[in-house]
Parts: C-alpha cells; structure tokens; sequence
C-alpha cells in the first residue's frame, strides 16, 4: 500500500516587505520623541511658575531679614522627593532624584543672590568637589589657600559661608579643622559626605621615572600601603591641597602628584594609577561653616560640640555621663591635644537624636558645668551615607 503523499498549500498571504519595519519602528521613535518634548515643555512651564514662587519667598525674606540658604529644610526637600520617587517605583534612582533638585536648588539661590562659599583651593581640589557637591553649579566658589583661610574669609565676609573636610573614614579627624574650631566664632550648618578616590598623576608614561609623591598630608596618609607597595623608595612630599600637588607634578616629569583624576586634563597629566586609596570606602565627610549668629534650624537631629576638662581622675566620666542618663547617642568621640597646653587635651563630640529636647539641653547644661571648655559648634541635618 502506497503512502499518501501530504502537499503543503502555498500561502495565500502575501510576504510583508522587509522595508515596512524600520519604517514603523521610525514612526513609534518620532512619536514618543514627540512626546518627550511635550513633557519638556510642562517641565520648563512648572520650573518657571516654580521660579516666580521663589521670587516671591525672596520678597518674604527681604521683609522678614531670613537667610537664602537653608540647608535643613534643603535637606528635608529632598529626602521627601527621594522617597516619592522611590514609591512611584520608577527608573529614576535616589541618586538621580537628588542631582537634578540639588541643580533646581542651586538655581534657586542663585536667583535670591546665591552666597559666595569659601574652600580649600585651587581649582580641582576634593574640597572644590564636594562644595559643588552640597550647593550645586550655579554657586560662587571661592578657592583659598589653607583650610585657616576658609575660616578667614567668611569670618572677614570675603565669603558668606565655607566648606571643609573635617573628618575622613581612614584617617580621622583633619587636625588643622579641629584647631581653626577651637578660636573660631563660626557654627557648623551641614555637613557632606564625599566619597574619596584617589589617583597618581603624572606627566611621566610610566611609575619608573617618578622619583617623588606631592599631595595634601591627608591623601598621602590614605594612600601609604600602596605607596609602600608601589613606590617604596619614592620622596613623600606634603603640599597644601592636592590640586596643588598636581601643579607641581606639572612643571616636572619626575614628580607625581596624588589627587582626584578630574585633575589630570585640568594640569596637563596622565593618570598612571586609579582607585590608590588604601581603604575601598574612603569617605570624607565636609562640613559647611556659617557666622556667628546665623540662627539654628528647628529639626535638627546632630550636634556637634568640643569641650575640654580639668586633668584630674574622673573628669572625662563626669563630663561624659549626664549625656548617658539622658540616653542621647554619642556617635563620636575624639581628642586631640590643645596647642599650647603639653598634655591637655580637647574633645570633639557628635550626638545625634532628638537633640533639641528639653532633656538633652538639661544634659549638656550639666555637661558645660563639668568642664574648663565647652563650645557648641553647630546644630544640623545628619547627611546621608556617601
């Protein structure tokens, strides 16, 4: 029995032309391009009734004499904003969310007459970064040469406020911040956190000529392990900042320089080594300085204060312990020798909390009775994780 042989019918379906697909592809581009712009447009439409509004809160202020910058109710902004972009469960991240109202925020100064801010100089510092960082494009940088000169300028109104490194996360406390604190009348406003990444630039090709390392004492610290790996015989040599350092690494092919890597194109080097840093998550965590007098913002939730106590057995207990009955959280604690006074020291505390509370005032009234020093140095928002 022979088997039936089963023949496919053509298809009466005519073939879809290969051209046809991008074509509908270029029609749905331009129709959500179109759209985009529609959006734009509402964008631009709601930042310009949002610009008149701040034009309005200038008239506030003007009459009411109240500060332009406000950096917790900044803060306060943009945590809320942060949060709703995370409940709409969208693509933009936190991070984002952040960048693109801290520029509306920067812009917004800008329009009340943004303040001058005073940083570690020159141009290309950590120090540069992390003020454009806390106060966006639009404001007015002013470099200066020392960390004591950033003081300086805002106590002499060269500058309405200033940033500086105060802390890093391998390396402590920057001594010179702690001692211009001391005599200063300046109160500490905000603060930032500023993730460090170090990188050896050069005008050399390769490590084999570097025959010495510039930077600032606090980059050279971070980096010491791989120094002694990398470069073990190499001249350490300590520089005012690190953008400093890279201007000298400029002028001479036998000299590198530790500093950011946006330095590099700023001074004519190459970058010959990235990510140094001897700890992965170096983090230096700045401080915003503002004068005497600027009034405290309600909502507050980190103090910063330094005191000192007589050298006698028990002091540093009884200093310390109404901050203990109170239950207010010391997050750090750090001494420091007084300049002038051999083997007396002084103590940086942060405390964070509920920090305008009766009970914590009760505590550090008990706390100032107990000590030879003691200076509040600033009320403000506790900064987010860099």
């Amino acid at each position: 029995m022979l088997a039936t042989a089963v023949v496919a019918k053509p298809s009466t379906r005519p073939a879809r032309p290969a051209a046809r697909r991008p074509a509908r592809d270029r029609e749905s581009l331009a129709r959500l391009r179109s759209r985009i712009d529609r959006i734009d447009d509402s964008i631009l439409r709601l930042l310009v009734e949002r610009f008149r509004v701040v034009e309005e809160v200038l008239q506030a202020k003007q009459r009411s004499g109240g500060a332009v910058y406000r950096p917790l109710r900044e803060h306060v902004q943009l945590a809320r904003l942060e949060k709703l972009a995370a409940t709409a469960a969208g693509p933009l991240s936190g991070e984002a969310v952040r960048a693109i109202f801290g520029e509306v925020l920067s812009a917004s100064r800008a329009l009340q007459g943004s303040p001058s801010i005073a940083y570690l100089g020159p141009k290309g510092t950590f120090s540069e970064r992390a003020a454009q960082a806390q106060f966006g494009s639009a404001a007015r940088l002013v470099p200066v040469a020392s960390i004591p000169e950033v003081f300086a300028a805002v106590e002499r109104k060269r500058a309405r406020l200033g940033i500086v490194p105060i802390e890093n996360s391998t390396e402590g406390m920057v001594g010179p911040t702690l001692d211009s604190l001391v005599a200063s009348p300046l109160r500490i406003v905000a603060e930032r956190g500023l993730a460090v990444r170090q990188a050896l630039l050069s005008r050399s090709p390769s490590l084999d000529g570097i025959r010495r390392v510039v930077s600032h004492p606090q980059s050279l610290a971070q980096c010491r392990e791989w120094l002694a790996r990398r470069l073990p015989d190499v001249q350490a040599i300590e520089v005012a900042s690190n953008a400093a350092a890279a201007a000298r690494a400029a002028r001479s092919p036998s000299t590198a320089a530790i500093a950011s890597r946006d330095a590099a194109p700023r001074y004519g080097l190459r970058v010959l080594a990235e990510d140094i840093q001897d700890a992965a998550n170096n983090v230096t965590r700045f401080v915003v300085l503002a004068p005497e007098g600027t009034p405290s913002e309600p909502g507050a939730d980190k103090l910063s204060v330094l005191f000192s106590v007589r050298n006698k057995p028990g002091a540093l207990y009884r200093a310390l312990e109404p901050l203990a009955r109170a239950g207010v959280d010391l997050c750090k604690l750090e001494s420091r020798p007084m300049r002038g006074r051999s083997w007396e020291y002084l103590f940086f505390v942060d405390l964070r909390g509920a920090i305008e509370g009766a009970r914590v005032r009760r505590a550090l009234a008990a706390m100032e009775r107990e000590c030879i020093l003691f200076k509040v140095l600033g009320a403000y928002a506790e900064a987010r994780s860099a």
